[in-house]
């Protein structure tokens, strides 16, 4: 369902076969435009990194009677969605930030026309989830970007074939129980334990909504357990350095997908060159944080309402592009006794000057060590291309090729970065490097920063990685990958 979409990105991205192939497999996608008309002034401004909206819908035509009885799904579709998730790919594409949205969450549709009748309907509450059901895609995407103030950039969709298919073309997806699960409605019946799950059994799995009084919330956290196990199953079963394995679990993840045709093989290629590392301790799942007074719908039912200000403090994360979750290791070191720390060989002399005891250079976002620079010489100065990308080693960054010479009869009189907007944290700590520097936006160069020296270029400024990373926002208890999967 919307997790095998989730999972087939990451599958396509971590995998980077070249434009070739992953050509060959988007041509398996179904194709839907749910931005058509959609006002520029009525959505959400751009902000860094990624966003997808992945919706699964109860779409169950494909599937053969004998599965509809094994798995309990003979009921009459209700078309609509029914599950929705926000996913962010942060912009240096070192993090996965996947926010489920609960279906039966308040919310009011703008105003719109039926796509069948094309009868004018004024803005109204509904439960989230028929908005599909109103206005399809683009009813759908209107409606969560007013409520989340999130821009989506790529749509997602997926139904219960294209999920028991995806599991099934990855061997399987091992979960974990500290006590029984039974829900007579999908049919789930699983002991306490460790279990590997096929594509029905992990249909019922994520499914399942009467295990308990946890309801619709118990079932969006056994869904993010189960794609954090699901992207560990990818990313650890060598698929992804297999050619032929690669392609054949790519085409059966997405035989049932439809996407905004906006989403090519070039963004899945340069998703490919960013995340070969990727892993469950690189993703963060959390759902939208709820307050417990449920609100009435005028034809009657209740919708469970989101906290103003935790699922605003939530977004606004997403916005900046920040962490949800602390990330051990990352996000700050660990810990260390202060003695221990003194009686060490390298220890500060405590009563140094304070600057003494402090790194040099200019803070920034992101790491240098995580940013590669390819530098060229723009001016007629001979060696200076050569000399700034060793000065840039030396501060952290790492460089690319050789230094080339692009002068020619007409030097350059300033020095510019040329950069992909999807990296705009790691062009402003280049750009701290090299103040008068210009940064100049190219689409689809891809992560790697371009540098052609101007005759305005002295020196390079040493710069780091900020001492104090941006911190989570309170209040919203999200979990990262590797926390979720079995031990």
């Amino acid at each position: 369902m919307r997790i095998s979409a989730v999972a087939a990105g990451v599958l396509l991205a971590a995998g980077g076969f070249g434009h070739a192939m992953v050509a060959g497999v988007e041509t398996r996608i179904g194709r839907v435009d749910p931005f058509k008309d959609m006002p520029t002034e009525e959505r959400p401004g751009g902000g860094s990194g990624l966003n997808f909206l992945v919706v699964g819908t109860d779409g169950r035509d494909k599937i053969t009677k004998e599965e509809k009885r094994a798995y309990h799904l003979g009921g009459v579709p209700c078309h609509c969605t029914d599950t929705l998730m926000l996913v962010h790919l942060s912009a240096e594409r070192d993090r996965a930030s996947i926010i489920s949205l609960p279906r039966d969450s308040y919310a009011e549709v703008p105003a719109h026309q039926d796509p069948v009748t094309g009868r004018r309907h004024p803005r109204h509450p509904v439960k989230l989830n028929a908005a599909y059901a109103e206005g399809g895609p683009n009813l759908t995407v209107r409606t969560v970007e007013h409520m989340t103030g999130v821009h989506i950039d790529h749509y997602l969709e997926v139904d219960f074939t294209s999920f028991m298919h995806s599991v099934d073309a990855v061997g399987g997806v091992e979960v974990c129980t500290s006590r029984p699960l039974r829900d007579s409605f999908t049919g789930l019946d699983l002991p306490a334990g460790k279990h590997l799950l096929g594509g029905g059994q992990a249909l019922q799995y994520v499914r399942s909504r009467h295990i308990d009084a946890s309801a619709d919330l118990g079932r969006m956290h056994r869904q993010q357990r189960f794609l954090a196990s699901l992207i560990h199953k990818i990313t650890s079963s060598g698929v992804l350095m297999n050619p032929i394995r690669f392609k054949d679990v790519a085409e059966t993840m997405l035989e049932s997908v439809r996407a905004d045709s906006g989403f090519a093989a070039n963004d899945l290629v340069d998703l490919g060159q960013a995340m070969r590392g990727f892993t469950p301790s690189s993703s963060e799942f959390v759902s939208v944080p709820l307050t417990k007074e449920n609100l009435r719908l005028p034809g009657g039912g209740e919708a469970v309402r989101w906290d103003p200000v935790a699922s605003q403090q939530l977004f606004q994360a997403i916005r900046d592009d920040r962490p949800l979750a602390r990330h051990p290791g990352k996000d700050a070191p660990e810990p260390q006794d202060t003695q221990d720390a003194q009686d060490s060989p390298g220890a500060k002399d405590p009563k140094a000057p304070q600057d003494a005891r402090q790194p040099s250079g200019t803070e920034v976002e992101v790491p240098p060590s995580q940013i590669t620079v390819r530098v060229d010489n723009g001016t007629l100065r001979a060696g200076l291309g050569a000399t700034a990308a060793k000065a840039l080693r030396a501060t952290g960054f790492r460089t690319s090729g050789t230094p080339g010479t692009t002068a020619g009869r007409h030097p350059a009189a300033h020095t510019v970065i040329d950069y992909d907007p999807r990296w705009n944290r790691s062009a402003r700590a280049l750009a701290a490097a090299l103040p008068g520097a210009r940064l100049h936006p190219v689409v689809r160069r891809g992560p790697v920063l371009h540098v052609t020296l101007g005759a305005d270029f002295t020196a390079v400024t040493p710069v780091r990685e900020q001492q104090q990373p941006p911190q989570p926002p309170a209040g919203v208890g999200a979990i990262t990958g590797d926390q979720a999967v079995c031990p």
